[in-house]
């Protein structure tokens, strides 16, 4: 173990203390310098992107389509020459499911992919490509670029919301936290730490805590595989940027969700995954394509709730859905404000 972290959740009855543990290996000695760097420079943690797939969360459904909307309506009106002719309806957004694992769907509804992946696409040509930004991003003023991220954000946040709240059993909803800091400094990977990446490490662990996801604009080979279909072709895809992670920041995700590895329907889906990618001239066992998530800690789950039961920890963590503080053995840092504030000290900093 590297160090411990704590971080503490604000709910209406107080904080609550999380702990997770940070294993020793080769990325994470990377992740904690550049999270401690985070840390001690004070940088702003995106909350309007931090919880994910709570069923019971403030930001609903409701409330996530309309933001979807609202941030379409700033990007056309804006000075940017590029206009978004598409509008969102929690109707237009779920479908029926389609049955691929198993004999019969354990879901009410799941994700529109196609309509998902248009708004994906808006961001994609809005924003450009890491290290290449567009002509529109480029002319846009702080607040437009805000609206720009926002849909990236919004796309992802609303999928996973309607992944839990698609589930007929509760026990099967997935909850994560995603912290993403602004301006988070990033890092190069080298040769070890690619070897924690691999298809077996696409189904995380209930409270495993894990390097964020590719950090250049983008999805990565298992996003396309689940958006666009098990039968579909790289030369035919809606993204435009599919890529490989080549660098990560202090930026870090959650598993709040059951565990998942080793059963049929997974099983059946990773079969299914190794065979699209061979099919589309990728090997399965490249470690270099960054497929999956490297898994950098764990959290002490009793020593955080008192129990390692899956419902008894989703009920606490539902009460406490805000980010007072982070702290570790070097650094520090306390976020006194809410989601409710993000564009407000956000536009600034853009």
């Amino acid at each position: 173990m590297l160090d411990r972290v704590e971080i503490k959740l604000r709910g209406q009855d107080g904080l609550l203390p999380v702990y997770f543990d940070v294993y020793d290996n080769s990325l994470s000695h990377k992740w904690l310098s550049a999270f401690n760097s985070i840390l001690d420079k004070q940088l702003h943690l995106e909350k309007n992107y931090c919880f994910f797939g709570f069923p019971d969360s403030d930001r609903s459904l409701d409330f996530l389509v309309s933001e979807i909307n609202r941030t379409i309506a700033g990007i056309n009106g804006s000075s940017i020459d590029y206009f978004i002719r598409d509008y969102f309806t929690v109707q237009n957004i779920i479908e029926q499911p389609e049955i691929k694992y198993g004999t019969k769907s354990n879901k009410h509804f799941v994700a529109n992919h196609e309509k998902f992946n248009q708004l994906h696409l808006y961001f994609e040509e809005t924003q450009g490509v890491s290290g290449a930004m567009s002509k529109h991003y480029n002319q846009a003023d702080t607040e437009t670029r805000w609206y720009i991220r926002q849909l990236n954000l919004l796309c992802h946040e609303t999928e996973c919301l309607i992944l839990s709240l698609g589930q007929q059993a509760k026990e099967w909803v997935r909850p994560s936290n995603v912290l993403c800091w602004l301006h988070a400094p990033r890092f190069i990977l080298d040769e070890k730490d690619y070897n924690l990446f691999g298809v077996n490490t696409i189904a995380r662990h209930h409270g495993g805590v894990y390097v964020g996801v590719n950090k250049a604009v983008g999805k990565h080979h298992w996003e396309v595989f689940c958006d666009e279909g098990r039968d579909s072709r790289i030369d035919e895809l809606t993204t435009t940027t599919l890529k490989p992670q080549t660098e990560a920041a202090g930026d870090f995700d959650i598993e709040w969700g059951q565990n998942v590895m080793g059963k049929p329907f997974m099983n059946e889906q990773l079969a299914d995954f190794r065979s699209w990618l061979t099919k589309n001239g990728f090997d399965p066992e490249d470690p270099y394509l960054t497929i999956g998530h490297p898994k950098i800690g764990q959290v002490d789950l009793n020593k955080s709730f008192g129990s390692n039961d899956f419902q008894t920890v989703l009920d606490i963590l539902t009460k406490h859905l805000d980010v007072y503080s982070i702290k570790t053995s070097d650094s520090y840092c306390e976020y006194d404000y809410t989601w409710r504030d993000s564009k407000r000290l956000q536009v600034p900093l853009i």
